[in-house]
């Protein structure tokens, strides 16, 4: 394990081997989301992303939340006026969404707003059982920001996305797992250590170039039909024969031992089908 930040920056990076920890670092606050986090934390992903020992990202929180959203301090600063709003932040704060590497969340507390928004842009999310979490929203007279719409209605389903949207109530992660919100609950004492054991075995024992493959199949699929969706699939599958990661993925299997799967290549070895986390 190496810690390689202070404990004074927004967020904390340690690595596990081929994991990444991110701790988002300001528990006073509960990890309340200010610009300077943002700057840090997609940074924070953009070296994650280029660097092929890295295989997989852990999110969490330092002290007892997650993220309680956007810090409302620097809400009170927003001029509410349309013509002073910035555009295409939705699809900017969604840069989480488009990496290529799995990335889990480990809920330790309070997830409200777009802090619970972060957790969903992760492909799987650990909580402990007490975790509250909340859309947040509508009680401070907003709409369903940053895409929260589109990933909600997609993991729990219409009318429960709903519910939630609409509502604003708190949820603790014992009702997240039933409706599906996140998939595996855990003891706080072991909440990281779970949700990194988890990503380790991902590290371990799967393709980083089929795991990317995978979650841009994902994505698109969210928006097509079923023929779509095997069309693409059968694109990709004759794409991934001409890979070196089946022939070892087989061998491995064959030789009963753990498989040596290449890193993942740059950004332009597969297909970009998601927007610049810049919107442009």
């Amino acid at each position: 394990m190496n810690v390689i930040d202070e404990a004074t920056e927004t967020v904390l990076t340690q690595r596990y081997g081929p994991v990444l920890l991110l701790t988002l670092n300001r528990p006073k606050r509960l990890n309340a989301w200010t610009d300077e986090m943002e700057d840090r934390y997609f940074s924070c992903l953009s070296t994650a992303e280029s660097d092929p020992d890295v295989r997989a990202i852990v999110v969490t929180g330092a002290g007892r939340g997650f993220c309680a959203g956007a810090e409302m301090a620097d809400l009170t600063k927003v001029e509410l006026s349309l013509g002073e709003l910035p555009t295409g932040r939705a699809i900017a704060r969604s840069h989480p969404l488009y990496m290529r590497k799995p990335m889990i969340a480990a809920i330790n507390g309070a997830a409200a707003g777009l802090g619970l928004v972060e957790a969903l842009y992760c492909d799987v999310r650990f909580a402990v059982p007490d975790a509250k979490l909340t859309t947040a929203f509508t009680r401070r007279g907003l709409i369903a920001e940053y895409g929260a719409a589109w990933l909600l209605e997609r993991i729990v389903g219409y009318s429960t996305a709903l519910d939630l949207l609409l509502s604003g109530r708190v949820i603790t992660g014992g009702e997240a797992l039933e409706i599906g919100l996140v998939n595996r609950l855990s003891d706080p004492e072991t909440l990281v250590a779970d949700a990194i054991g988890y990503a380790q075995d991902l590290a371990a024992h799967c393709s980083p170039t089929a795991m990317a493959v995978v979650k841009q199949q994902v994505r698109d699929a969210a928006g097509g039909d079923f023929q779509a969706a095997a069309s693409d699939a059968d694109k990709a599958a004759r794409e991934a024969l001409g890979r070196v990661d089946i022939k070892e993925g087989v061998a491995s299997y064959l030789e009963k031992r753990s498989p040596h799967f290449p890193a993942l290549g740059a950004a332009g070895d597969l297909e970009a089908v998601a927007p610049r986390a810049d919107g442009r």
